[in-house]
């Protein structure tokens, strides 16, 4: 990170009003040549997007010096800069189309979700599994580019499990131009048009993912369902969800244990107590996370599962000796 040199004093309001003209236009002149040649103190992510503006700026002097200092700029301090939820749209052409080889700068185009997903997919060869995550972490923003998975299927630093959803999102990806003809189909309007099972099945991948998203709850209970991974990922996406969505898909046998340890995996859904039940009590649930979750079941939720026959024999097992410890405790205790 940017240290401050001695007696060298940067105001915040000041840059950021600098970064305001810049980003705006409406910089004079020497201004724009101060930044150029580092005479204006700016801290590096700063100078990293305002230098990546003007390089585009239409005085050519102006443009060819920032380009020449862009140069100059560590990658570090361009992953600062693009990790700004505000980051200038230049900035982010630049780092795609220049030096998305430098470390981390793929994965940071990535983890912002203002940056373009086309832009993307031009650095998609660099990104790491964890920046391929950032991306299957924001199915919305991934289905709204053709682009995007096809230059994310020939990455070889993607996970066996990344490359499976991977796959299964290019499944029926209509091409660029009909992506949003497939967002405003899939709107909850028009599924009151006819039948949700009828119209779900003829729905593309894309289609199905925004639905997913952004329909009503009867979609997400039915494509919570969908033998695509990547739509079932859709509904624990939504920002429509609610806890007693969650509460439904934790009791769910149908569901692939791919699923549920994702929902297991969530804090928020943990501190849900009927979610964790539920989980416990789904026969479908991953041995390794049931037997910790066993732990947190009330003494009378612990009982019933002594008894339910659909779980393994190991989780009753346990639950039946965990059960005569506290009621032991509890005995000793009084």
């Amino acid at each position: 990170m940017w240290k401050r040199q001695p007696g060298e004093t940067i105001s915040l309001i000041a840059t950021a009003e600098v970064r305001t003209e810049i980003r705006s236009g409406r910089a004079h002149r020497e201004r724009k040549l101060a930044i150029c040649s580092g005479s204006l103190p700016l801290a590096p992510e700063d100078r990293a997007e305002l230098l990546a503006v003007l390089a585009e700026d239409s005085d050519g002097d102006v443009a060819d010096q920032a380009a020449h200092k862009l140069l100059t700029i560590s990658h570090e301090a361009f992953v600062a800069a693009l990790e700004r939820p505000d980051a200038d749209p230049r900035l982010f052409s630049y780092c795609a189309t220049e030096i998305a080889s430098k470390p981390s700068i793929a994965d940071a185009l990535a983890k912002n979700r203002s940056c373009p997903r086309d832009l993307v997919a031009r650095a998609a060869g660099h990104l790491t599994s964890a920046g391929i995550q950032s991306l299957l972490d924001d199915l919305d923003g991934l289905s709204m580019s053709s682009a995007l998975p096809e230059a994310l299927a020939g990455s070889i630093h993607a996970t066996p499990e990344q490359m499976e959803l991977i796959a299964e999102l290019s499944k029926g990806l209509p091409e660029e131009n009909q992506v949003r003809e497939a967002v405003k189909a899939a709107e909850p309007v028009s599924v009151r048009r006819q039948s949700l099972i009828q119209k779900i099945s003829n729905m593309t991948v894309v289609e199905r993912i925004q639905l997913a998203i952004k329909g009503p709850r009867e979609a997400r209970t039915s494509l919570i369902r969908d033998s695509n991974k990547i739509i079932q990922r859709a509904v624990l996406q939504s920002p429509r969800l609610t806890e007693t969505d969650v509460e439904s898909f934790a009791s769910m046998t149908n569901l692939s244990a791919d699923i549920l340890r994702i929902i297991a995996a969530n804090r928020g859904f943990m501190k849900n107590y009927v979610i964790v039940r539920n989980l416990t009590n789904n026969p479908k649930m991953p041995l390794d996370i049931s037997l910790r979750l066993l732990l947190r079941l009330t003494p009378t939720d612990l009982k019933n599962l002594t008894v339910n026959k659909n779980v393994p024999e190991t989780l009753r097992s346990m639950a039946v000796k965990l059960f005569r410890q506290r009621m032991v405790s509890q005995h000793d205790e009084a």
